[in-house]
């Protein structure tokens, strides 16, 4: 039999993993500048030269939470548009409330506020983060709608802009909630918020009535 693993070791495989969390949650609390690397280790429950085992600065720590944490639910939602049988609207749907139970109801939340607020201070992870994240969840905003144009769904619309129509409501909940939520407190149900939102993207999408038919909102 395989010798079991020793709890040691089990720890030591672990600690990546911990200084990832205790750094996300230190970014969003404190900005990137806050954030000292002690900070994080003592967070995690290590010592810093622990912590220099596995990340040799901030810059990286930072890039490895976005490599771990939000590159893989992106190549997750690739895989989702490549293989969903349903319509453009549904794929649309689920994207959006994907991303909402993967990042927005999550720590991960707080990062695009970090990047807004740190982007002028640190262009090479402003730039690291555009290349990763946005470029990425662009691209599959782009093919869903291209598809929904493509089959008749959706109207011919720009899709470049619309991307962004679509993604600035749910950019702006996050925003409040990291920025004049923490004083003024949430605006919105989040669910309640998200309905609304893709109930209203969803009818500017959809093609106009046939002449002489009126539409009746569902």
């Amino acid at each position: 039999m395989e010798a079991a693993t020793h709890p040691r070791q089990r720890r030591k495989e672990a600690r990546p993993a911990e200084l990832m969390a205790a750094a996300l949650e230190l970014f969003v609390e404190k900005g990137f500048v806050g954030t000292r690397l002690e900070d994080v280790a003592a967070r995690a429950g290590v010592s810093k030269g622990t912590l220099y085992l596995y990340f040799d600065s901030k810059e990286a720590l930072f890039k490895a939470v976005i490599q771990e944490g939000i590159v893989p639910i992106l190549e997750e939602g690739a895989g989702l548009v490549d293989s969903f049988e349903g319509s453009s609207a549904d794929l649309l749907c689920a994207l959006i409330r994907e991303w909402w139970q993967r990042i927005g109801n999550t720590h991960l939340a707080g990062v695009p506020k970090l990047m807004i607020s740190e982007a002028g201070n640190f262009p090479e992870l402003a730039i690291y983060y555009h290349d990763t994240v946005i470029v990425r969840g662009r691209e599959l905003m782009r093919r869903t709608l291209q598809r929904g144009i493509g089959a008749g769904e959706f109207r011919a619309v720009d899709v470049e802009t619309a991307i962004d129509v679509i993604f600035a409501p749910v950019l702006m909940m996050l925003i409040w909630r990291y920025s004049l939520g923490a004083c003024c407190g949430v605006a919105h149900d989040p669910q309640v918020y998200l309905n609304t939102h893709l109930d209203l993207a969803l009818r500017g999408l959809a093609l106009p009535a046939a002449p002489g038919k009126r539409r009746t909102p569902k």
